[in-house]
């Protein structure tokens, strides 16, 4: 794995059922998956390097913004 992989790691998630499609339950997944891999100690990822996203954007709207402790990887990414 290259040393920027590792160091600006992105977890995008494809699907969530429609009942857990809230921006708090969405927040809520998010918040776990960046504890699980920032407490894997061996992979050496930062949480203010590590982005969640949804894969949600529809005919070329904006992916809504990513859940990270680091505000400037938040912003709606263009898709």
């Amino acid at each position: 794995v290259g040393r920027a992989v590792r160091a600006m790691p992105f977890v995008q998630v494809t699907w969530l059922p429609k009942a857990a499609r809230t921006a708090e339950v969405r927040k809520q997944v998010a918040d776990a998956i960046i504890k699980a891999m920032v407490g894997v100690k061996e992979a050496e990822i930062s949480p203010q390097n590590l982005v969640v996203r949804f894969g949600e954007s529809v005919d070329g709207f904006p992916l809504p913004k990513g859940y990270s402790e680091n505000p400037e990887l938040q912003a709606p990414v263009k898709k």
